[in-house]
């Protein structure tokens, strides 16, 4: 056989095997590639770190463990980025399984990072409620009315940093990281455009095409995927070297993805070329 006879009929497991080992490998060499923020994420960054300290941010967590690889390094970088400059942050999610992604976010950067951040007073917890884009509508004008206590049970009125929030329109930046319905499109219809509230995020790589129509004038700024993640962490290693050790989970993620897809699209282009020069020969061969 030929060699494009032999690319067209290749077994697929060979296929298999390669973007293992393209996964595989990198991961073992710890191959990191440099990451430059893109200018759709580099002002979510520049808006978070633009804000004044104390400014108040609502960081909603909607989405799952499905997508914890692409989602979970969004999300710890801005909560992260929330806890450096000093930013009143309302954690809450419009997803059932975002409170329980969320906690685990609060224990890996704030209890971690930043034990000395008071909750109630800094941070606070406010959990899942159910009603999906009717939650969004329904804290646009009454918050309190909906978040009557926080995950735990506590009344809201008791913590010092809900003293001044009553609706969405109180709070100076919305972030929500997103992996489907509802999810970042929601919160800009029903609080964005509603209220003049500047939003931004993070979904899915899939996801993200489908946002980008509404960015820059909807939508402040948009992480696009595991690259989004990258391109956040890498812009607050940038400004916040102190923090390299813990801000490069998708910065390092990226160096076997990258070469995952190198591989399928070589494979691809071979693909197609053995394709067209067999057609080429099949066409002469019927001529001749």
């Amino acid at each position: 056989m030929s060699f494009i006879e032999k690319m067209l009929k290749i077994d697929r497991r060979i296929i298999f095997l390669l973007i293992a080992l393209a996964v595989i490998i990198p991961m073992l060499l710890n191959l990191v590639f440099v990451v430059r923020p893109s200018p759709i994420v580099q002002t979510i960054f520049d808006k978070v770190d633009g804000l004044p300290d104390g400014s108040k941010v609502l960081l909603s967590f909607d989405y799952g463990p499905a997508t914890v690889p692409e989602n979970r390094p969004m999300a710890e970088s801005l909560l992260r980025h929330c806890m450096i400059k000093g930013h009143r942050t309302y954690i809450m999610a419009v997803w059932a399984t975002g409170e329980a992604e969320a906690n685990i976010s609060i224990g890996r950067v704030i209890r971690t990072e930043f034990p000395d951040k008071v909750y109630g007073s800094d941070y606070i917890q406010l959990g899942y409620k159910a009603g999906n884009q009717g939650l969004i509508n329904a804290i646009f004008t009454d918050f309190k009315g909906m978040y009557t206590t926080d995950a735990a049970g506590v009344d809201i009125n008791s913590f010092p940093m809900m003293a001044d929030v009553n609706a969405l329109p109180d709070f100076d930046l919305i972030l929500a990281v997103c992996s489907g319905k509802p999810g970042l499109k929601e919160w800009v219809q029903f609080a964005g455009d509603r209220g003049d509230i500047p939003v931004a995020g993070g979904v899915t790589a899939v996801e993200a095409p489908l946002l980008y129509p509404y960015y820059p004038k909807q939508l402040l700024g948009l992480m696009g995927g595991l690259q989004g993640a990258a391109e956040y962490e890498a812009a607050l290693v940038n400004e916040y070297p102190e923090y390299r050790a813990s801000s490069m989970t998708a910065v390092k993620l990226m160096g076997p993805q990258t070469v995952a897809h190198l591989v399928i699209i070589f494979f691809v282009i071979i693909g197609n070329v053995a394709f067209f020069i067999q057609q080429r020969r099949e066409k002469r061969a019927r001529r001749e």
